[in-house]
């Protein structure tokens, strides 16, 4: 894709920019549609519907940021030149990279977040469970010899309690 693009943004004739334009975005739109279909699966797996939704923004953000860089590189293919195209150029690159990087990484932050809390809450949940279980072992134990004592006749509850 960049080695691609690379070509033509360094070309001052408008065909061959175009030319390389085309060509970049072969792999680019490969990579795109990766990012929006093929990571959907992906998405549908996070352990709860927060971790699903902040998974879902992140791939749908990356994909728009992604998007804004094929009409960056136009800035000067449509007409623009001189030091005020170049301006536009980098304020485009730099709100594409501010969006593609760090806002995805906050992104990810919050993902990491919510699937640490649903994990440290069924870990909880899970030992709680654990715990009732064994309470309920012991009670289920200690009532099972106190029903065989007081079930048993008077003569075997003497027995036992003389040896």
């Amino acid at each position: 894709m960049v080695a691609l693009g690379y070509p033509g943004e360094i070309q001052e004739d408008l065909s061959v920019r175009w030319f390389w334009w085309c060509l970049s975005m072969i792999p680019f739109c490969y990579v795109v549609f990766t990012l929006a279909v093929g990571l959907a699966e992906a998405t549908s797996k996070q352990p709860s519907p927060a971790a699903a939704s902040l998974a879902s923004a992140a791939r749908y953000l990356t994909v728009l940021s992604w998007c804004t860089y094929p009409f960056v590189y136009m800035v000067k293919s449509v007409g623009l030149a001189g030091p005020a195209a170049t301006m536009y150029e980098q304020v485009g690159y730099s709100l594409a990279d501010v969006l593609a990087k760090a806002v995805f990484g906050v992104l990810i932050w919050a993902i990491a977040a919510e699937k640490s809390a649903v994990e440290e809450s069924e870990l909880s949940l899970g030992c709680s469970l654990l715990v009732k279980r064994l309470y309920r072992f012991q009670c289920a134990k200690h009532q099972g010899r106190a029903s065989i004592l007081i079930s048993a006749p008077r003569q075997s509850l003497l027995s036992l309690l003389v040896t």
